[in-house]
C-alpha cells in the first residue's frame, strides 16, 4: 500500500531518529510511504477564522498532492495532524475552498481545485483501521513483555472530537490497544487526556512546568514505567519539566517491537 507521507518539521529537524523509525516500521508492514518533495510547515496551529488563507495553504498543498497521488495522506505529529485535517474539513466549505482554491491557482503546478477529497490518517489510525493490530502483534519479533507504559494522549489527537474523529475524546483506547499489540501493559491514569502545557512554555513556564508534572505524577502514581506519546512537542515538554519516567515517542516503541531498533 502506498501512502503520501508527511513528516512534519519537528521529525526532520530535531528528532530523525523518530522520522526514521515510522519509515522503517511502515516497511515492515508492507507500507511504501511516499514523501511530496516540496511540503511546508504545517502552520503548527489550526486557526479557526474564516477569513484566514494564507496560514493553511501548506496543509492544502500537502492534501492535493495526495489527492493528486491517488493516496491518503498520512501524518506522525500529532499537531500536524490536527492542523491539516481540520484544514481538510474547511476546505470542503464551498466558499472557503473558492478562495483557497482562487491563491493556488498561482501555482505553476496548479490543475484541478482542490474541494477537500484526501482522506487523512495519523499513523496510529493507518496501524488500527488499515493494518490492524493482530497483523502488528504477529509481526513482533521483541515483545515488551512487563513494561508498564502509560499513553499520553494530549490535547491534539482527540480534540476538537467531531472533526478529528480519532478516539472517544474522554475515554480512547488506541494507544491501549496499541501497547497491548506490543506486548506491554498499558497503564490507565486520570491526566492522560490532559494538557501538558506545551503551547505556553514560552510565555508561561510555570504554568507548563506545572501541567507536565500532574501529567507525568499522576503517570507515576498508577505503577508505570515509561509514558509514550505521539506528539514530539509533549514529548519534549515533559523531559523538559523533569519527567521522573522515560518518555519515548509510539514510533521508537514500535521499532523496538518490530526489531528495527535492535537491528540498528
Amino acid at each position: 500500500m502506498k501512502v503520501t507521507y508527511y513528516p512534519g518539521c519537528t521529525l526532520r529537524t530535531k528528532a530523525k531518529d523518530l522520522d526514521r523509525y515510522a519509515r522503517e516500521c511502515a516497511a515492515k508492514l508492507g507500507i511504501e510511504l511516499c514523501e511530496p518533495e516540496t511540503w511546508q510547515c504545517c502552520g503548527g496551529a489550526f486557526t479557526a477564522s474564516n477569513d484566514e488563507i494564507a496560514t493553511k495553504l501548506s496543509s492544502v498543498r500537502a492534501l492535493k498532492a495526495a489527492r493528486d497521488a491517488d493516496t491518503p495522506l498520512l501524518t506522525v505529529c500529532s499537531a500536524c495532524h490536527n492542523v491539516i485535517k481540520r484544514t481538510n474539513i474547511a476546505m470542503q466549505d464551498t466558499d472557503f475552498a473558492a478562495k483557497v482554491n482562487t491563491y493556488m491557482a498561482q501555482d505553476k503546478d496548479f490543475t484541478t481545485p482542490y474541494n477537500g477529497e484526501t482522506t487523512v490518517y495519523h499513523y496510529l489510525e493507518l496501524l488500527r483501521d488499515v493494518v490492524g493490530f493482530d497483523k502488528i502483534r504477529e509481526k513482533v519479533v521483541n515483545p515488551l513483555t512487563g513494561k508498564k507504559v502509560a499513553a499520553y494522549y494530549g490535547c491534539l489527537l482527540l480534540r476538537p472530537g467531531k472533526a478529528m474523529r480519532f478516539d472517544d475524546p474522554e475515554n480512547p483506547t488506541i494507544m491501549e490497544d496499541f501497547i497491548r499489540a506490543l506486548g506491554a501493559e498499558p497503564v490507565i491514569y486520570p491526566a492522560r487526556n490532559e494538557c501538558c502545557g506545551g503551547y505556553v512554555a514560552l510565555e508561561d513556564g510555570a504554568s507548563a512546568e506545572k501541567k507536565s508534572k500532574k501529567v507525568t505524577d499522576s503517570a507515576v502514581n498508577h505503577g508505570a514505567d515509561l509514558i509514550v506519546t505521539a506528539c514530539p512537542l509533549c514529548r519534549y515538554n515533559l523531559i523538559k519539566n523533569g519527567s521522573k519516567l522515560p518518555v519515548v515517542y509510539f514510533t521508537e516503541l514500535l521499532a523496538e517491537a518490530l526489531g528495527v531498533k535492535e537491528a540498528e
